[in-house]
Order: C-alpha cells, then structure tokens, then sequence
C-alpha cells in the first residue's frame, strides 16, 4: 500500500478530489451555473455604468476612422460623404483637378492658350465625373475598367495642369 493512496472508500474519495483538484482548466456544469449566477448579478449593473462609456469610445474610434479616410482622399472631413462609394477616391481626384485649373485660370502668368486648356479641360472633368457615377451601378468588371479610363485621362489633365503651372518634373 502506498502512501498516497489508501484503500476502501477514504482512498477513491481523496483520488478524486486530488484529481479534481489538478484539472482545474476544464468547464463543468457547476462551474458553469455559477458564471451564469456570477452574469446575472453583475452584467445589470455593470451595464448603465458601462454603456457611456462604451458609446463614448466607439464615438472617438468613428471620428479617427472619419479623419484618417478624409485624410487618404485629400478632402476636409465635412466633404466625406460627397466622395463616397467605389468611386470615391477618383471623384476626390476629379474635385482637386477642378480646383487646380481654377487656381491655373486665375494665374497672372496664364496665357490665352492656358485659359482654353482650362475650358475644355473642366468639360472633361464634368463628362468624367458622371462616368465614374453612372460606374457606381455597373458591375464589378465594367466598373474597374471605366476607373480605369477615367483614371487615365484625369492623369494627363492633371500632368498638363501642373506643367502649365511651372511645376519641375511634371512633363513626364
């Protein structure tokens, strides 16, 4: 006989309780009405405390979200909701294109030649614009490739924008 374990009824009662004891890490039923107990008490009144709190937090966690994506577009937060959509990011494109060949219009070195390229440049503009619009409900291929195009003629606009204003290494 060994002294860790006895014989008879005294030997399997503490076997089990050592056992029991040692394995800790799993769920049992008991274990588990006495979390729902522990809930029931504590999850009422932790909630009203909580629950500002949390609003609070996903408030802020919104807001940076808000700004990070203004942000990546180039536009002010308050304008986020006009460049929206999969075409978001080239409609932001085209609004600062549009903004550019205001700023190039009003230059006092702009020529005649200069204010012409501006006229047809912000025709272009408003076609591409409804482009990447009416791109918002085609479906996923069409979409990409009229980006694409759209994309691609907004970047030699805005190449010749930015030549025209004097920028070194525009004309590429």
């Amino acid at each position: 006989m060994t002294a860790t374990k006895g014989t008879g009824a005294m030997g399997r009662r503490a076997d089990r309780t050592r056992s029991a004891t040692e394995d800790d890490s799993g769920l049992t039923p008991k274990r588990a009405k006495n979390a729902v107990r522990v809930a029931k008490v504590i999850v009422p009144a932790a909630v009203p405390a909580l629950a500002p709190l949390v609003l609070r937090v996903a408030g802020a966690v919104r807001e940076a979200y808000d700004r990070r994506q203004a942000h990546r577009l180039g536009v002010d937060v308050s304008q986020l909701p006009e460049y929206s959509g999969r075409g978001g990011a080239l409609l932001a494109r085209l609004a600062g294109a549009a903004v550019a060949l205001t700023q190039l219009s009003r230059s006092e070195r702009a020529t005649r030649e200069d204010q012409e390229f501006v006229t047809r440049s912000r025709s272009t503009l408003e076609q591409l614009t409804a482009s990447v619009r009416a791109a918002e409900h085609m479906p996923a291929p069409r979409r990409k490739a009229a980006h694409r195009a759209v994309a691609a003629e907004l970047d030699t606009i805005e190449t010749e924008v930015l030549r025209r204003l004097g920028v070194p290494g525009a004309a590429s």
